[in-house]
Parts: structure tokens; C-alpha cells; sequence
């Protein structure tokens, strides 16, 4: 099958996971398709994701579970981007950290101390924010006391939803909106729309003409426009086709109703 004359423009690209490649355990419609048809073309897809959750390692076996190949060096993660940036610029701190286990992981192999469940939670060196199903009304408490001690501030996204089977949940932003009112703080963000995602997946995968594939203005469109890329919107998580035909800036080169609608030649 031949792609479409848009996307066959480009060498390579780079695609959001969640919203258009899954949602919550399943693949999207055509996803898997999509995915065969571009590496069946002869281009190279790497994958970006600003969701914490998990580590690269299940990123890829959820890939091989719906039937696309992977390695790790294909997948892009927020935690990896976290963990890079702790261990070049703050080892040896100790630190805070609203997330999963996987995040506080990431945070501990940079070579910080992760002080959660401590009578000393309150007086780290640096609070981070990432995404969880299970934050409490202690860990924002924790985590504001920090902060007003002064505490530096990180944090994965800003992300205010991700798309599941029946809508969209609270993402890291809706977290990170409750510490930042309480703390009278505002975090650094790491991932999307911060560029730092894509460049590491250009680094993977080399020069060329590069399309970015994501379901969020705000973040994957914006991040593209700040590395320097283009950007294609599909609908099939965040975005609806209202919000999509109004965008301004960011605006992508393309809207379609989902990736595989966005890869396939028309008729």
C-alpha cells in the first residue's frame, strides 16, 4: 500500500504514544497498520511518549503485545528525559517525588536520594511531579511544604488529561495545578512541549525529514514547533476536530481522524 503524498515526504517519524498509537491497553483502529505500512515504506519510526507511568522496558513489551516491533532505543520517555537531566545536573540531592514507582526509580538510579516516607520528605532538595493514579492529599501537602522551604521544582508535563476507553482522566497537570497553587510555585517542565523528547529521538534516529504525530496541541504540536519540526494532529485522543480546524499557533500541517487515516493514500 502506498502512503499518503504528505507523509511520503518525509524520512522519518516520530509518533506520540498515547491517543494515537493506544488507548489505555488497546491499540487505536489502524495503529498497528499505520505503524507496518511506514516501516514497509522504507521509514524510520521512533516513538515519544510525556507519560511517566511506566519505563521504557513496558513501553516496548506493551508495543510487542499489540503487534508492533520495538526496542528500547526506539521508545522516548518522559522518566528517561527526567533521569538524564537529574543525573548531568543534580546528583546527590535529595528529592521528593509524586509518581509511580517507576518515576521514583528514575529519580534514584540518577543518583538522588528519594526521601518519601520520611520525617525528612519536607525538607528535600527537590520535588518532582510526574503522573499517577494514586496521589494523595499527603503527598501535595508534603510536597508544598517542600517547596515553600524552597525546594527546587521539576516536572514531567503539564499535561491536564490522557485519553482512556471511557474519556479523558486527570493527567500530570491536574497534580501539578493543585501543588503549584498551594506551593506559589511554578515547576520546570521536562517533557513535551519542551523540545528535548524529539531531539533525543532525532539523535536515535538520524538526519532527515522528520513528522511529528501527536493528538495535543499544546504539547506534541507546540513541542514540534519549538524543535524545529513539523507536526500532524490525528483525533483520536486529546483533540477534538473542533479545536484541531480552529488552531492557530501551534498549527500543524495536517489534521486527520486518526494515524492510520494520516499514512494511507486516499482511495
Amino acid at each position: 500500500m502506498s502512503l499518503s503524498p504528505l507523509v511520503d515526504r518525509y524520512d522519518q517519524l516520530i509518533v506520540d504514544l498515547d491517543g494515537c498509537v493506544w488507548v489505555g491497553d488497546g491499540a487505536v483502529d489502524g495503529s498497528v497498520e499505520a505503524i507496518e505500512r511506514l516501516r514497509g515504506a522504507g521509514k524510520r519510526v521512533a516513538f515519544a511518549t510525556n507519560n511517566s507511568r511506566s519505563t521504557g522496558e513496558d513501553y516496548v513489551r506493551k508495543l510487542w503485545g499489540l503487534g508492533i516491533q520495538a526496542s528500547l532505543g526506539d521508545v522516548v520517555t518522559v522518566g528517561g528525559a527526567m533521569q538524564h537531566l537529574l543525573a548531568e545536573t543534580r546528583q546527590g540531592m535529595t528529592a521528593f517525588v509524586i509518581g509511580t514507582q517507576a518515576m521514583v526509580n528514575h529519580v534514584a538510579d540518577a543518583g538522588l536520594k528519594v526521601m518519601n516516607n520520611t520525617d525528612l520528605a519536607t525538607r528535600v532538595d527537590l520535588v518532582v511531579v510526574s503522573g499517577t493514579e494514586e496521589v494523595t492529599f499527603a503527598d501535595i501537602r508534603t510536597a508544598t511544604l517542600a517547596l515553600r522551604r524552597g525546594a527546587d521544582f521539576l516536572a514531567t508535563s503539564r499535561d491536564p488529561t490522557y485519553p482512556m476507553p471511557d474519556g479523558l482522566w486527570p493527567g500530570t497537570g491536574a497534580v501539578l495545578a493543585a501543588v503549584e497553587t498551594a506551593a506559589g510555585r511554578e515547576a520546570a517542565i521536562v517533557g513535551k512541549p519542551e523540545p528535548q523528547l524529539f531531539l533525543t529521538a532525532i539523535e536515535r534516529l538520524g538526519d532527515g525529514r522528520t513528522l511529528v504525530v501527536g493528538d495535543r496541541l499544546a504539547s506534541d504540536v507546540e513541542a514540534a514547533k519549538r524543535a524545529g519540526l513539523d507536526a500532524a494532529l490525528v483525533l483520536t485522543g486529546d483533540t477534538t476536530a473542533e479545536e484541531a480546524a480552529a488552531a492557530k499557533d501551534p498549527k500543524p500541517v495536517a489534521i486527520a481522524a486518526s494515524l492510520l487515516a494520516l499514512v494511507s493514500s486516499p482511495g
